[in-house]
């Protein structure tokens, strides 16, 4: 039992980074290693990059719709969580500047088993992070083309899932607006206030969907659908983190200060048209209302945690990395809060459930600029293409770090003699990213990520309370902080304010399983599981006298996980499962840990 959790301390840690990666990068007798040319600011930009994107540009509407103008309280409960983690994460990359981000710091903290758990974990983050992003990107580009005259065949820009769904649930509705008169091509050039005077229910996602399915051509009667656009962007993205990354972060750079100031735009001209009305009421679904977003804007935050993997390609890493996390979670914290006043102010919540919230807020619902919903739509483009650049980059240097350490084959950590970027990884990343976002539909992905990025924010944040002796007497981005009393009193608190504001719902949710589908008991294990964990955490702290900042990270981001619902728990059980499975059958015995253990005993 004790193999499973053997570690490698820091020491170990630098020391077989530094010796090399893997038989493949050895060239003439000399180690192949990463190439060391980012700064602080780069970082800063890299951060921005992957925090500003899809969620900012899409997802956002449907948490306002969902929440009102009251939002922006989740958007800062979501970074205050996030920033507990950034000092956690910033923490370890100030003392293990090496690639493999949570993986790495779990390996030093708690162990060999639950590092590739960890690993297997982040594979979900940027795999399935950026097959939602890249469909994401698709979207607004093909709505881009259409503005200007250049249609796509909805077969070859929607993903399989959502046309099959669509067409089944819909298709007594389709059928019904068709017998009245009117054209497929007709409807699917109207935008949702025309549709909505045919029918209530008609929108453009179902039009969409009904068209692609019944245009589309077949193959042994199997309509093929797929969304194009969304492997071409992956293919691009791919081959310019394969070429270098120099070249990756100055096109980030470049994107990356195109889309802040098109925000800024955004923020500035918009505060011209906000209308005080539309922040009354400020919380129109109670706050139920507002965590039903915490999905989507949890999603606009991931990403900082992929510039820990770039840390052995970083100038200083000791210095920038952190700096970079933290300054970037600042400055998109800023902005999102901003933003979504300005868009809630200028439009109604009740509008606000559309894929291009920003430039429907300067459509003809809100200010009528047609040229800002423009130069939006061209933004919306670059900016999530920036989002999928940092995690095509974060996901190779992940596999590399697990090669390095045995648990993968050694090709997975081989370096290009060239390009000196982990090539083969970056090819497999890819692949991966490229061929499910054909046919995945966004939905089914965006919650699954968000899962596993809050379960590594968890470890991180856990990783500093089992390091934090180790660490003690050393320059900290995490100081000790006594919990002791700190921590009961707001458990208190909270249980407090709870029953005095919000009583009666406290009561139904310990005592109503049957009234509705929601209310069933398997739908609350989550919660209630929540409710034992922090409690045991506050017992902790009570005695084992545990650093207060870590401890936040872990209650805010394990109350994050329970509020994506008992199903993404059971999806995330199974991936899990499937990696301990992996990990029993070939990690375990090539672990470089546990042939160093062999060598040792003989």
């Amino acid at each position: 039992m004790n193999s499973l959790f053997r570690k490698k301390s820091i020491a170990q840690i630098q020391a077989d980074a530094a010796a090399g990666f893997s038989d493949a990068e050895t060239v003439a007798g000399d180690n192949v290693g990463l190439r060391r040319s980012l700064g602080t600011f780069d970082l800063t930009m890299l951060g921005i990059a992957a925090i500003v994107g899809a969620g900012i540009f899409a997802l956002v509407g449907e948490a306002s719709n969902k929440g009102g103008p009251g939002v922006v309280l989740l958007f800062i409960f979501a970074s205050v969580a996030c920033g507990f983690a950034a000092l956690c994460y910033a923490e370890f990359a100030s003392k293990i500047p090496i690639a493999g981000s949570a993986y790495t710091y779990a390996y030093a903290s708690f162990g060999e088993l639950i590092a590739w758990i960890i690993g297997w974990d982040l594979l979900v983050e940027y795999a399935i992070g950026n097959i939602a992003v890249a469909i994401s990107w698709s979207d607004y580009f093909t709505r881009l083309l259409k503005a200007n005259g250049i249609n796509v065949p909805a077969y070859f820009s929607m993903d399989y899932l959502s046309a099959s769904r669509g067409f089944t649930d819909n298709q007594e509705l389709m059928q019904g607006v068709l017998a009245q008169g009117q054209t497929l091509d007709a409807i699917g050039r109207m935008t949702g206030d025309q549709l909505k005077t045919i029918s209530d229910k008609l929108t453009p996602n179902i039009v969409e969907a009904y068209t692609a399915w019944t245009t589309a051509p077949q193959v042994g009667g199997i309509p093929i659908i797929a969304d194009f656009p969304a492997l071409g962007i992956v293919f691009l993205i791919t081959c310019l983190v394969y070429i270098g990354i120099r070249e990756s972060k100055t096109a980030s750079n470049i994107m990356v200060g195109l889309k802040l100031a098109v925000i800024l735009l955004v923020i500035v001209l918009g505060a011209f048209y906000v209308k005080t009305d539309n922040w009354t009421p400020f919380l129109p679904n109670g706050f139920g209302g507002v965590m039903s977003g915490v999905a989507a804007v949890f999603f606009a935050y991931i990403g900082f945690d992929a510039l820990s993997t770039t840390a052995e390609e970083c100038k200083d890493p000791y210095k920038t990395l952190p700096r970079g996390m933290i300054y970037s979670l600042i400055i998109c914290t800023v902005l999102y809060i901003v933003l979504a006043l300005v868009l809630t102010g200028m439009v109604s919540y009740t509008k606000l459930a559309v894929g291009d919230p920003l430039a429907f807020v300067f459509g003809p619902e809100g200010a009528n600029l047609p040229w800002v919903s423009g130069i939006i739509a061209v933004s919306a483009v670059i900016a999530i293409a920036t989002v999928l650049l940092v995690f095509q980059l974060g996901q190779p240097r992940l596999w590399m770090a697990m090669s390095r350490d045995g648990l993968l084959p050694k090709i997975f950590s081989s370096i290009h003699p060239r390009f000196r970027t982990p090539w083969f990884s970056t090819i497999l990343t890819g692949f991966m990213v490229a061929i499910p976002a054909l046919f995945m539909n966004l939905s089914e992905v965006t919650d699954l990520s968000v899962i596993g990025t809050l379960f590594a924010f968890t470890i991180v944040c856990a990783g500093v309370l089992v390091k934090d002796k180790e660490f003690a007497g050393e320059k900290r981005f995490v100081p000790y902080i006594n919990s002791q009393f700190i921590a009961p009193v707001l458990f208190l608190l909270v249980w407090g304010a709870l029953l005095y504001f919000n009583g009666e719902a406290v009561r139904n949710f310990f005592t109503d399983f049957t009234s509705t589908e929601e209310s069933a008991f398997y739908h609350k294990i989550p919660y209630f599981v929540f409710v034992l964990f922090s409690l045991a955490m506050t017992i902790l702290c009570f005695v084992k006298r545990l650093s207060l900042i870590p401890v936040l990270g872990i209650i805010f981001c394990t109350y994050l996980m329970t509020e994506l619902g008992i199903t993404n728990w059971t999806r995330f059980a199974i991936w899990l499962l499937i990696g301990l499975a992996v990990y029993f059958l070939y990690s375990y015995k090539h672990s470089k840990l546990h042939q160093r253990e062999e060598v040792a005993s003989q």
